[in-house]
């Protein structure tokens, strides 16, 4: 895998927090998937779907939220039982950002947490920083240097937390 030195630079934060997570609760999740509703059944799933078969654990509300319980509480707990955030940007999340919602509440707590990863997709950094400067300031991927599978795969190597990586110093 090739990494520019913007993202190794970038991402090297996020890749220490998730460790330092992972030591204080291990049974978390891997990462929390942030998506536009509008998003739920393509871009989404399809991230959901490589992340899994690369072996990390994905808090995704259309797999992790059963029918008939309270949405707002289940998102409650998954963001926190999950080591770090994704935030697929999209042009859908950009209009649902502009909005409020759900995915701005849970874009809120992942920016208050600073546990956070921008994966954009379809869209540029520049169209985001007109919703969002806070997250368009934040290191991430972009799919139109990488595919989803090879941004998949990085977030794969940046979040996994060895054994050796649990273990207190």
């Amino acid at each position: 895998m090739i990494y520019t030195p913007g993202e190794v630079k970038g991402l090297a934060p996020v890749r220490d927090a998730a460790v330092l997570r992972a030591r204080e609760q291990p049974d978390l999740r891997d990462v929390f998937l942030c998506h536009a509703w509008d998003d739920r059944r393509g871009a989404a799933t399809e991230l959901c779907d490589l992340l899994e078969a690369e072996g990390v654990s994905v808090w995704f509300s259309e797999k992790d939220i059963a029918l008939g319980l309270p949405f707002m509480r289940e998102i409650d707990r998954g963001l926190a039982r999950s080591r770090t955030g994704l935030v697929l940007v999209t042009p859908a999340l950009l209009t649902r950002l502009k909005r409020g919602g759900v995915s701005d509440k849970e874009l809120s707590e992942l920016l208050a947490r600073d546990l956070l990863l921008p994966i954009i997709h379809e869209t540029t950094y520049g169209e985001l920083r007109d919703v969002s400067p806070l997250l368009a300031s934040r290191n991430g991927l972009d799919t139109a240097e990488d595919s989803l599978a090879v941004v998949a795969t990085k977030i794969a190597e940046l979040v996994a937390v060895e054994d050796d990586q649990l273990a207190v110093n």
